[in-house]
């Protein structure tokens, strides 16, 4: 179907987009506080972009709930773009050192180590709670 579309042809590697999301997943559980104010300036700048739009204050507050939780929806689903670059770009870092047989392993393991931080580092934070 894309194919279809497009007037020259699109090659996807499977291996790649595997290596690509690994490698974005293990980012963002790595730097969960990082992604998280990511996430946080994008929804004040969605926030922000969106009172120009309005010219009655008692319209905006009217409406502010629900465009308030719209921006945070879309803010959540336009932080992970950094992330989703950053791990292309180890992705194409380990395939060049390591070989294109390794990208998926070392994703894998990057993911699991990243999880298991973020699970301990969570546990500290509430075992700091209380």
């Amino acid at each position: 179907m894309l194919s279809e579309l497009l007037p020259f042809r699109l090659a996807i590697d499977p291996t790649t987009v595997a290596g690509v999301g690994l490698w974005a997943l293990a980012l963002y559980l790595g730097f969960s506080p990082v992604s998280d104010w990511v996430m946080e300036q994008i929804s004040r700048w969605l926030n922000f972009a969106e009172r120009s739009l309005y010219t009655s204050q008692a319209e905006f507050e009217r409406t502010r709930a629900a465009r308030e939780a719209q921006n945070s929806f879309y803010a959540s689903l336009l932080s992970v773009i950094p992330f989703v670059i950053a791990g292309a770009g180890l992705n194409y870092l380990s395939d060049v050192s390591l070989g294109r047989s390794w990208s998926i392993s070392t994703g894998i393991l990057s993911v699991i180590g990243a999880a298991v931080y973020e699970l301990g580092r969570r546990d500290g934070q509430a075992s700091d709670e209380e």
